[in-house]
């Protein structure tokens, strides 16, 4: 942000280096806000340059760098305490409100991380400060008003009104100094919880069991059964079994939302974790909903679902280019957006959870109709996206009299030890990969059959009819059916199991 204060020319404030309309539309936000501090905007002809000036600057965050370096070019923050800062040791953004208070901005924690990276620190409108202070090492300025920045830069004292501490969540401390939330042993936010506990699904093991797998490797799968089956639940229940984010983990989750601009999702939660994200678009979403897109290049549904599950309900009735535009991502864990102005790549490793019903009609006829029927709807949903799930599960009915007998089954607590379990054994062995994430030499280091695993998992294959992606899935499936066993060897008791998943279930 570069600001010249001329003698010459009319007063007024032009701002050039490609800004958008909201930017261009600031000058007279910042003005009053200026005015409402109790400060003098300055009466020259001032001239704000965004350097660089060929890149195309958006959105209003730059309200108040604006500000602030109209401030500083006047004198107006100058040092008149002991604890007066220099500007250019820190990160400024923020919209400003025509009587001097900030709005929150997207993006905070992309900006704390660049600041960490100048060796700078960050002043942000006190709704971003708490996302920004989870980056470690990083010192962060949460304020509420124009006013008590000018105040922090000359090193003056300040007060804040209740009015800005209400809008705060009531946290009146100020975040300089403090590295991240782990100094402290603050809290992340939470968003995403799973409100379905595996104790309330009654029947259906072969399911339970393929999303216990599904969750110690993070396997995608799909589910197929007829309506009312459970097929929801199971998906719902999947989040209340996976193991807690990392910390690197939970900045990444963090990240995106802060991009994203979903302040609603960002809340503080009773607990020092993160839980993983949860998305569930309509069937009727559009490419560039679910994959990401627009002028911008926002992300999509599978990067707003990055380390946590993406539900795909009713998989045959989602366009054809929304699946077919889902094999890069589910392989590589990230999705490039291309356009004329530019490209971005945004995160997209998550876990796919997909559902549908055997046929167009709902359920399952009898005989060669209905195999028939059921070939054509799923023939709808392509082959290579079908070869990137790793487990297919068939998900039956349960009769009304075995619902009443059904024992409850294993909670969801007792099955999040096993997959925590079973983590920790793939991590003490292969580091941070994930057994789905295995691949080259590591797949065949740790994934190694003896001969007659491999004699089986090869008439799998030619009885099946199935890819040489499906020949490293079921290997990768097979490891995480050995961690959850306790085994260090992949033996052929397990590569059976792993083939079943690979069959659909269907005629």
């Amino acid at each position: 942000m570069e600001v010249h204060l001329s003698q010459h020319g009319l007063p007024q404030i032009c701002v050039v280096g490609l800004p958008d309309a909201a930017i261009r539309e600031s000058v007279e936000r910042v003005r009053q806000a200026i005015e409402a501090s109790g400060l003098e905007v300055p009466r020259h002809h001032v001239i704000v340059n965004l350097a660089p000036a060929g890149t195309r600057k958006e959105g209003p965050v730059y309200d108040l760098p604006i500000a602030l370096g109209l401030l500083a070019a006047a004198g107006s923050l100058e040092a008149r305490g002991p604890q007066a800062r220099e500007i250019t040791d820190w990160i400024v953004a923020g919209e400003l409100a025509l009587d001097g208070r900030l709005r929150p901005i997207r993006g905070a924690v992309s900006a704390a991380l660049l600041a960490r990276e100048g060796r700078r620190g960050i002043v942000l409108p006190m709704a971003n400060a708490l996302e920004a202070g989870l980056v470690p090492g990083v010192r962060v300025f949460g304020a509420v008003s124009l006013s008590e920045i000018v105040a922090f830069f000359r090193g003056e004292p300040f007060e804040r009104p209740e009015v800005a501490l209400s809008e705060s969540n009531g946290d009146s401390r100020s975040l300089e100094g403090r590295d991240g939330c782990g100094e402290e042993g603050g809290t992340l936010p939470t968003f995403g919880l799973s409100q379905v506990d595996f104790r309330e699904i009654r029947g259906q093991p072969i399911a339970r069991r393929a999303m216990l797998i599904a969750a110690a490797g993070e396997h995608n799968v799909l589910l197929i059964g007829p309506p009312g089956c459970g097929k929801t639940m199971l998906a719902r229940a999947l989040t209340g079994i996976l193991p807690p984010l990392t910390m690197e983990q939970s900045l990444e989750v963090v990240r995106v939302s802060s991009c994203f601009g979903a302040e609603d999702a960002l809340r503080v939660g009773p607990a020092p974790t993160m839980a993983r994200p949860v998305r569930a678009p309509h069937h009727s979403a559009s490419a560039a909903s679910i994959l990401g897109g627009g002028s911008g290049g926002r992300p999509g549904e599978i990067t707003l679902a990055h380390r946590g599950v993406l539900f795909l309900d009713e998989l045959p009735e989602y366009r054809r280019d929304v699946l077919e535009g889902l094999r890069e991502p589910l392989e590589s864990g990230e999705v490039s957006i291309a356009r004329a102005s530019g490209s971005v790549t945004w995160p997209a490793r998550a876990l796919l959870v997909a559902a549908m019903n055997p046929s167009g009609r709902g359920g399952r006829a009898l005989g060669s109709r209905g195999g028939r029927l059921a070939n054509e709807y799923l023939s709808k949903v392509s082959g290579p996206i079908l070869d990137r799930i790793d487990l297919h599960v068939e998900v039956r009915r349960v009769g009304a009299r075995d619902l009443a007998r059904a024992k409850v089954g294993t909670d969801s607590a007792s099955m999040r030890d096993a997959v925590r379990t079973a983590r920790d054994r793939a991590t003490a062995r292969q580091g941070a990969v994930v057994n789905s994430r295995l691949s080259g030499e590591l797949l065949d280091r740790h994934c190694a059959l003896d001969g007659s695993a491999a004699e089986l998992l090869s008439r799998g294959l030619d009885d099946l009819q199935l890819s040489a992606r499906a020949y490293d899935k079921i290997r990768r499936v097979a490891r995480t059916i050995a961690d959850l066993a306790g085994s260090v060897e992949v033996t052929g008791e397990f590569v059976a199991e792993a083939i079943q998943y690979r069959s659909l279930g269907i005629a």
